[in-house]
């Protein structure tokens, strides 16, 4: 849906305040997580607009602590799963077991599983079997679960964070297309730099740390989650979206320049995800509406997880990183961030 230019002064004082409270909530956040603002940016992106984030990056870069901190800070109540190749399904989900009462009757009674939160914490989810990842789909896409054939809502709101070692694969299986499509957005964390790197030494080796305080709760993300559906978005802005994710679908007459690059392209779920963190984007960077730079600068993140390179391309030395910087630099005439 797009908006026109015309502004409405309610949504204008929603949008601004709601910038004011977003700011004290990334600096909360960076006491705990230093440096690394555009992974704070892209995971609290991903929590403005409803949705899920895959946080890819090698072990001790914090990935965990920032996934804590987030939890403080939103006010959400936090669930954790350690992935493993031997979890069930029922491990997340929960199961039903009978019990016997005192006057010797017998009942079912279902145990809630650790999905039963507002943000939930999955550990190097690659480490599971396709069973158990499988378990996670309907509570992604639908925000419930199935079991016993009873439909079991989960929190409100309900948004998964989950982290995945790019390094191991001993023990490791590969996400479906499927499962890697729920997530708004795939961040990727870097080693930080020197400076950086200096200051996290300084402020967690010490004999106390700081500490994150809570700005949000889970009724205030919510609405905040409204405002950012009902921010504008310029007809220039809808075009670009339309225009690049198009472009990287080897089937589409757009994308034919990288039919011999991409075994497949991105869905409707890609232009959804940009249309929904251009808006979250802009509001955390203090405007009122998007631009076609945020367009450039999320499709790294928006539109990785959902394309793969054909075995030509591999065999090339070709990136999705790089086709997606290309492409972005014709499409819209700006370089993708890396």
């Amino acid at each position: 849906m797009t908006y026109s230019a015309a502004g409405d002064t309610a949504l204008v004082a929603e949008i601004e305040g709601l910038g004011e409270r977003l700011a004290a909530a990334r600096a909360s956040i960076e006491r705990r997580f230093i440096g690394q603002e555009k992974v704070v940016e892209l995971v609290l992106s991903a929590l403005l607009c409803g949705g899920h984030a895959l946080l890819v990056g090698l072990p001790g870069l914090g990935k965990t602590r920032l996934v804590d901190t987030l939890g403080r800070v939103m006010g959400l109540d936090a669930g954790r799963i350690q992935f493993t190749p031997d979890l069930m399904p029922a491990d997340i989900l929960g199961s039903e077991v009978l019990e016997t009462a005192t006057d010797g009757s017998r009942a079912f009674r279902f145990i809630e599983g650790p999905v039963f939160c507002q943000l939930l914490l999955a550990d190097e989810i690659n480490r599971a079997s396709p069973r158990t990842q499988s378990a996670l789909l309907q509570a992604m896409q639908e925000r419930e679960v199935t079991i016993a054939g009873q439909h079991r809502p989960l929190g409100r709101p309900f948004h998964v964070l989950a982290t995945q070692n790019p390094i191991e694969q001993e023990g490791t299986y590969p996400l479906p297309e499927a499962q890697l499509d729920r997530f708004l957005v795939q961040v990727d964390v870097d080693y930080p730099t020197r400076d950086v790197e200096r200051a996290i030494l300084l402020a967690t080796t010490g004999a106390e740390e700081a500490e994150a305080t809570r700005v949000f709760d889970a009724a205030s993300l919510i609405a905040a989650q409204s405002v950012i559906r009902r921010m504008p978005v310029g007809e220039k802005v809808v075009g670009a979206i339309l225009d690049l994710v198009r472009a990287c679908r080897p089937g589409e007459a757009e994308g034919r320049d990288l039919a011999d690059s991409l075994a497949w392209g991105p869905g409707p779920r890609a232009a959804q995800a940009l249309m929904l963190t251009v808006r979250a984007r802009a509001l955390l960077h203090g405007r009122l509406a998007p631009s076609v730079g945020d367009v450039a600068a999320l499709a790294q993140a928006t539109l990785t997880h959902r394309m793969a390179l054909s075995f030509a391309a591999r065999a090339r030395g070709e990136t999705l990183s790089g086709v997606i910087a290309r492409t972005s630099a014709r499409v819209l005439g700006l370089e993708a961030a890396a």
